[in-house]
């Protein structure tokens, strides 16, 4: 019995720490979301133009999406439509940095968040002047009339930002691996619902909103570029870790004790 009460008590072993990405590492993987995104997003408006590619299977995915319409996934799709739209997403993101902000007492992450959805929601609606992308037919949309114009979608490419540009921000500073490992999932779930709710409820073309997943990549990719340029003027070891101060100071200081009291040995 004191043995087990023994064994539960003697402290677990902590999970092994995420490894920290050099900076080059980071302009490496920002170089690949940037080519990746600007490739998919400029491959779209390219078969837009020619209606080619994928845009041939728009027609047949949106007849098979009405096919399935149901009362539970159009109130699950206009919830997701609702709670995303580009005015209240971007609403809600000006809130959460301003909290962030003041609670957290740091500056840079929801500036550099915020300046992301901002120039998000700009190409996006440049984007829709210039191609001109009629919507579907307005028969099939489900939530009522909707005159702006289809490519991109700003629901797809705003929530794309927000949620790969938190997910880096919280894989690369939490430390953990579990963290690191499930960040980018939920990120590209959450923008996969989004994608599909504009589909299905008729306002997008599949083409429109894979266009605007590859449109936020590229801006995502413009986040992690800019904050590893700052992570890496803050001072970074060879292996990546950025170096802290306190714990610098703190290092030379022992060292000092340490050597002194050889010294006097």
């Amino acid at each position: 019995m004191q043995q087990a009460v023994r064994e539960r008590a003697r402290p677990r072993p902590a999970s092994p720490p995420a490894p920290r990405c050099s900076q080059r590492t980071l302009f490496l993987w920002a170089a690949a979301l940037l080519l990746a995104g600007d490739a998919l997003f400029w491959t779209l408006y390219a078969q837009v133009q020619t209606t080619s590619g994928l845009v041939l299977l728009d027609g047949p995915v949106h007849d098979a999406l009405l096919g399935i319409c149901g009362p539970f996934l159009t109130a699950l799709a206009g919830a997701v439509s609702a709670a995303t739209s580009p005015l209240l997403i971007s609403v809600v993101c000006v809130g959460f940095c301003v909290a962030w902000w003041i609670r957290g007492r740091e500056l840079w992450r929801p500036a550099v968040l915020l300046f992301a959805m901002a120039f998000t929601e700009v190409v996006t609606t440049a984007a829709k002047e210039w191609v001109a992308r009629p919507r579907p037919p307005a028969r099939d949309f489900l939530l009522g009339p909707e005159d702006a114009l289809s490519f991109p979608s700003g629901h797809t490419a705003g929530t794309t930002v927000v949620l790969f540009a938190l997910a880096y921000f919280v894989a690369s500073r939490s430390g953990r691996r579990s963290t690191a490992v499930l960040a980018p999932p939920a990120a590209v779930a959450g923008t996969l619902l989004v994608a599909f709710s504009g589909v299905y409820l008729g306002y997008h073309w599949m083409s429109d909103v894979v266009a605007s997943f590859g449109l936020g990549q590229a801006v995502t990719a413009i986040v992690v570029f800019a904050d590893a340029v700052r992570r890496g003027s803050e001072g970074a070891d060879p292996g990546g870790a950025i170096s802290d101060p306190a714990a610098s100071r703190g290092a030379i200081s022992g060292g000092a004790i340490s050597g002194g009291a050889r010294r006097s040995g």
